[in-house]
């Protein structure tokens, strides 16, 4: 059917009377069926059909909190989430939009052998709609992993060839096929099986998609393997270096950083002088005193040909050079020996004493392919976690070159898996453990990792929803600003009707009763710090008392609450009908008010 007959058709199906929206919808589905691509039959799961009258919120269970902060270090905060995966994901729009640099996921393989689970029950192989079941599965999963992704970001997929070839036509639809990359061969065992009756396979596949294929750099694990490097390592003896006026400055605005000692997890220097800066340069020379990794000489060169820079946390670092970028080796030249399954089953045994997980992946595996990634401030996300690798993957790619890469875990606790295996594992990788032979392993102590689990507020937005929802999310906003030290006190105020929470120089603010917006300003004015404080202002609409902030408005940044969260969960959540605001009878509302949907109050 020609496109412009569809659209006029699609128009008379809209204007049809006695159908509901759904029923419209299914009819415009039909109507819209392609002609060619990937094509199954649709199936609905009883967690998307959820979602319709639920909105989920993470709660974190601090009893399994792993803090190893000191006042001196501050160490990356992973996350590990317990719950389905699509209802984490909801949440993760609103913290993770647009953040995520690398998504590894080793979803089932769909094999029939009680691997795959769709609405509580194992699909078998005699399942007519065993591939309809699991490719509606993972597209919802992959529309909102590929809105996670980072501008330069990039997804890697495990799949054998039960799935492979409808994964791949179904990742062309998601994440448009000039941004595939490469389909990488993984030797997941050593010898094949003598049982088989035609060949015995012993590869398995990893799917390579960029966010955008001219944005994703090269993928390499040798040779100069950061966009960046480092001019600054804590690991080398302390010296002096002379910085020249006109260097960048990763800070918007003008500003100054005084003389004096800063230090965190991967920063040790000294200012002995201020340092001012303006318009993204500093405007006066700088002698530093830290643990440098090149010579005066070199120092100056970067410098001389703009290649030098500070960060925003006033750390040192450098572009690549062209020179540099040209020695970095393919990752399809190195994949021919990254671990396989056995090399997971003994790690297990290492670990916690026991296999207890099939099919899980060796560390090696997605220790490399997170390294391919030329960053060592990657954000990395795994949705179907399982046995919990690619945190341990991270944490241990950390402590070989100095990074502080972040890691989302995603799992739901089938049999007990994400209290037992998935976090248990990485405990034990933290905090160190005793293998079945007695060596002690030390641990990885440079890291946090901390628990939430999936619940749920109900999704129609009166006011009491509206209010527990505002209140049970304040642990997303944790996650977004990645702060979880909730204080008692900003500045003279003690925190009632509004919840602080500052780490170092991190910080924001949740104003939970419009009544201490005004003695909360009061206190910003008083308040000397760098950049802007978030502040999230309840309120059922889309303003956050921007007028009220205008005195301190160079010093925060607004946000409706909970509507900003609602917006980013809801984009990704199925459509429902509009429903009125329900209001307590004592509020009076105008005729128009009161026909208004939440909708409407949130349009500017």
């Amino acid at each position: 059917m020609a496109k412009i007959e569809k659209n006029k058709l699609i128009e008379k199906v809209k204007e049809l009377e006695g159908l509901s929206n759904d029923e419209k919808a299914a009819l415009i589905g039909f109507i819209k069926t392609k002609t060619y691509g990937l094509v199954w039959e649709d199936s609905t799961e009883k967690v998307w059909e959820q979602l319709k009258d639920y909105i989920p919120v993470l709660t974190e269970d601090k009893t399994k909190a792993i803090v190893n902060d000191t006042n001196e270090q501050k160490n990356p905060n992973h996350i590990l989430i317990e719950g389905d995966n699509l209802l984490a994901l909801t949440n993760l729009c609103f913290t993770h939009e647009g953040k995520v640099d690398v998504i590894y996921i080793d979803p089932p393989y769909n094999t029939g052998n009680n691997d795959f689970v769709y609405n509580d029950s194992f699909v078998d192989t005699e399942d007519s709609y065993r591939h309809s079941k699991w490719l509606s599965f993972m597209e919802k999963r992959l529309k909102i992993a590929r809105n996670l992704l980072s501008e330069e970001g990039v997804i890697f997929i495990s799949i054998d060839n039960n799935e492979f070839a409808n994964l791949k036509l179904l990742c062309d639809e998601i994440f448009k096929e000039n941004n595939f990359v490469e389909v990488l061969k993984w030797k997941r065992k050593k010898q094949p099986s003598f049982l088989a009756r035609h060949t015995a396979p012993v590869m398995e596949y990893v799917l390579i998609y960029a966010k955008d294929y001219y944005k994703l750099d090269k993928l390499s694990i040798e040779g100069a393997s950061d966009k960046t490097k480092k001019v600054l390592n804590i690991s080398n003896g302390e010296s002096e270096r002379h910085f020249i006026k006109g260097i960048r400055i990763k800070i918007a605005g003008s500003g100054c950083k005084r003389a004096g000692r800063y230090t965190n997890k991967t920063l040790s220097i000294e200012l002995k002088q201020d340092l001012y800066y303006e318009n993204g340069r500093t405007c006066n020379d700088v002698d530093v005193i830290g643990r440098f990794t090149d010579s005066q000489e070199r120092i100056d060169d970067f410098i001389k040909n703009d290649l030098l820079f500070f960060t925003s946390n006033f750390g040192l670092r450098r572009d690549v050079s062209d020179e540099d970028k040209g020695k970095r080796k393919s990752i399809t030249d190195l994949l021919l020996d990254w671990g396989d399954n056995q090399d997971s089953e003994q790690e297990q045994k290492m670990i916690l004493g026991k296999r207890v997980f099939d099919y899980a992946k060796p560390t090696k595996l997605i220790y490399n392919l997170i390294k391919s990634f030329n960053s060592d401030e990657t954000l990395v996300l795994d949705f179907f976690a399982g046995s919990g690798t690619t945190l341990q993957s991270t944490m241990q790619l950390n402590a070989d070159d100095g990074g502080v890469r972040q890691c989302v875990l995603v799992t739901n606790n089938e049999n007990g898996i994400c209290e037992n295996v998935t976090y248990e594992r990485n405990l034990r990788v933290i905090n160190g453990y005793m293998t079945p032979e007695d060596k002690m392993i030390p641990g990885l102590k440079d890291n946090n990792l901390r628990y939430f689990k999936v619940g749920f507020v109900p999704r129609e937005k009166d006011l009491t929803n509206i209010e527990r929802f505002a209140r049970q999310s304040v642990n997303l906003l944790c996650i977004k600003e990645d702060v979880y030290k909730e204080q008692t006190m900003f500045g003279e105020l003690e925190t009632e009707g509004f919840r602080y929470f500052k780490d170092g120089d991190k910080q924001f603010l949740v104003i939970l009763e419009p009544d201490m917006i005004e003695p909360i300003i009061e206190e910003i004015t008083k308040m000397d710090y760098e950049g802007k404080m978030p502040v999230y202002v309840f309120t059922t609409g889309n303003y956050p008392y921007t007028e009220d902030f205008w005195q301190v408005s160079e010093k925060v940044d607004l946000y409706p609450y909970p509507t900003c969260v609602y917006g980013a969960c809801e984009k990704v959540m199925p459509k429902v009908e509009d429903k009125l605001l329900d209001l307590p009878d004592d509020v009076e509302l105008s005729d128009e008010e009161a026909n208004m949907t939440f909708e409407d109050l949130n349009k500017e």
